[in-house]
């Protein structure tokens, strides 16, 4: 059995932000056994599993793709909507739209310290639209 439902994030600044919790209270009962894709339908934010226990981690993932990809870098073409969004859509290439996530036992089959993270690469990126696609 195949279930999809669309949902949307809030609106987040710009950064990585743990999104588990509000991920979860949008999707239905998961199966005892299956895979949870999700997909998130913008160019200039990505979808991450990383570490939650420790904030840290967040700062310096957002440091690093800073440094990886800076902006107002003299070689970029795209420069109409201001110096973050060339960069957000490298980034994003870098970091991938989708997730594909085991279920078990109804559950989130992940890691103990791993969690579903946003990661926002505009300043004011708005609100993200996200699908989630159940397969049990």
């Amino acid at each position: 059995m195949v279930q999809q439902i669309e949902f949307t994030l809030r609106a987040y600044p710009r950064g990585i932000h743990l999104i588990t919790g509000e991920v979860m209270r949008q999707l239905p009962t998961l199966p005892e056994c299956g895979l949870l894709n999700l997909m998130i339908k913008h160019t200039s934010a990505a979808l991450a599993i990383n570490e939650n226990a420790d904030p840290d981690v967040r700062h310096d993932l957002n440091a690093i793709f800073d440094r990886l990809v800076p902006e107002n870098a003299p070689f970029y073409l795209h420069t109409d909507e201001g110096p973050d969004d060339m960069p957000s859509h490298a980034k994003s290439v870098l970091v991938g739209p989708s997730l594909t996530i085991p279920l078990s036992g109804g559950h989130l089959n992940t890691g103990i310290w791993q969690g579903i993270y946003l990661c926002e690469f505009r300043d004011y990126g708005g609100p993200r639209k996200i699908v989630a696609t159940i397969v049990s």
